[in-house]
């Protein structure tokens, strides 16, 4: 297994437990084929440019994990169907 970590953007009208379900979404995605070591929620931030001329914030969530190559199809797959995520990326950890 390799390290990876994945950082994503959430809505920012989202209420609590929908952030909650996605967060729980993503950790089932990873842990069907790996293992989290750390889920750190940054919250709500101002983002550096203004996405599809209506988000000015995002929710952020920073997840390092351990994973099989497999697991990365699954994540972007997750991350490009729900419309909940507005922007996301999954980056290999050097060794």
């Amino acid at each position: 297994m390799r390290k990876y970590e994945t950082l994503f953007v959430l809505k920012p009208d989202l209420e609590k437990e929908a952030i909650e379900e996605l967060v729980g979404k993503v950790k089932a995605v990873i842990e069907a084929a790996g293992e989290i070591e750390k889920v750190d929620e940054w919250g709500k931030r101002k983002l550096a440019y203004e996405i599809d001329k209506k988000y000015q914030e995002g929710f952020y969530v920073l997840v390092d994990f351990k994973a099989e190559n497999s697991v990365l199809d699954a994540l972007d797959h997750l991350y490009k169907i729900n419309e909940q995520f507005i922007r996301s990326i999954v980056i290999k950890k050097e060794k």
